[in-house]
């Protein structure tokens, strides 16, 4: 019989490596520290794209599902300038390879592909440890244990899988985003919608942006970005929502209202994500029975690539070890291989830090 796969985390990367083992016939569970699929909201759009993302769902026999859950116009891009001049605007003609989905939505779609009880949730790992023979126990936040004899960590930035590989810990890379919404928006918060448009707003600065996107429901979506250390933001008492609103807002003064709306319009209290990164080349020596994918390998700043880099990653892993059914360390060794370069490339793409017309000149140099 086929080793059983363990995977740590329900996030988009481990819930593509279960539905390619499920469908090449190798039994899997996931563990899940959430309490259930609904216990918090799964972040805002993502773009999918066909060189990696979409290769994932193909894997995965996906993609009819996720072509109906495809929100039209959202690939369309408006920059702005701080002073609100629209210095691109850049409709969604259909041709694009990068179509948005609703993360949520995507993840419904990979849970809703696997035989009931695959996922376990409310499986806090507490530590895992190796017994040797590729062999390794999990400890639950319970008490409860469980040995495998195939471990994935697909379990995120604080990965508690990670330890078993590589002393490495993710870093704080100098900046964070301050995370707004704004509903019923075109009614509501005419301006800032407008300025929005139909797709994703980037309006960059040198260590100040502000980036939006259009989501279902007629919701914007803002990511706030400062560029100071974590000092910085510990003077700024987030629990107290028109305080630091006022606050974040103060570093955008001078710039255009429809722009500042994103911050100061806020329907909610605005949520602080401090962005933290591995090592762009880390990788680690062969360890019998357990590896890595998604964050828990190769946590990155923002570059629009996580995601997809996750999903694949759970595609190829689950097919090499279909490929090698009967020779884990050689499917391992065969998945690494592929992943390291990738995901250390990925990682060296940052987008720099631009003034809006710079910006416009960087992509025209990429040619996007």
């Amino acid at each position: 019989m086929r080793t059983a796969v363990t995977i740590i985390g329900a996030g988009l990367g481990g819930l593509t490596l279960a539905r390619v083992l499920h469908v090449h016939g190798i039994p899997v569970t996931v563990y899940e520290a959430e309490s259930s699929p609904s216990a918090r909201a799964q972040g805002g759009l993502l773009d999918i794209h066909d060189y990696n993302g979409q290769l994932a769902l193909k894997a995965a026999r996906l993609m009819d599902d996720f072509q109906a859950i495809v929100l039209e116009g959202r690939q369309a891009m408006r920059v702005l300038d701080r002073d609100g001049t629209v210095l691109l605007d850049q409709p969604d003609d259909g041709m694009g390879g990068r179509p948005e989905v609703q993360r949520g939505d995507l993840r419904q779609v990979l849970l809703d592909s696997l035989p009931a009880g695959t996922v376990r949730w409310g499986h806090k790992v507490s530590r895992t440890r190796a017994l040797g023979d590729g062999r390794h126990e999990v400890t639950f936040a319970d008490g409860g244990t469980l040995v495998t004899g195939l471990l994935v960590g697909a379990d995120g930035a604080w990965s508690r899988v990670r330890p078993l590989l590589s002393s490495a810990t993710p870093e704080y890379i100098g900046q964070s985003f301050v995370e707004t919404y704004l509903f019923d928006a075109d009614t509501r918060h005419p301006a800032a919608a407008e300025a929005v448009g139909g797709g994703m707003l980037m309006a960059p600065s040198p260590g100040r942006e502000i980036f939006a996107h259009r989501e279902k429901n007629d919701t914007l979506h803002a990511y706030v970005g400062l560029s100071e250390p974590q000092d910085w933001f510990a003077g700024i008492d987030v629990t107290d929502a028109a305080t630091a609103t006022a606050r974040i807002a103060q570093e955008f003064d001078g710039w255009a209202p429809e722009l500042t709306a994103l911050i100061t319009d806020s329907d909610v209290p605005p949520v602080l994500r401090p962005l933290y990164a591995l090592p762009a080349e880390h990788r680690w020596d062969r360890v019998p029975g357990v590896t890595l994918l998604g964050d828990a390998a190769h946590l990155a700043a923002p570059n629009g690539e996580g995601a997809n880099l996750a999903m694949l990653d759970g595609a190829e892993l689950g097919e090499a070890l279909a490929a090698y059914p009967d020779d884990i360390e050689t499917a391992l060794t065969e998945y690494e291989r592929a992943m390291f370069p990738r995901s250390a490339e990925s990682a060296t793409e940052e987008m720099p830090e631009l003034d809006a017309r710079g910006l416009i000149e960087w992509f025209a140099e990429k040619g996007q």
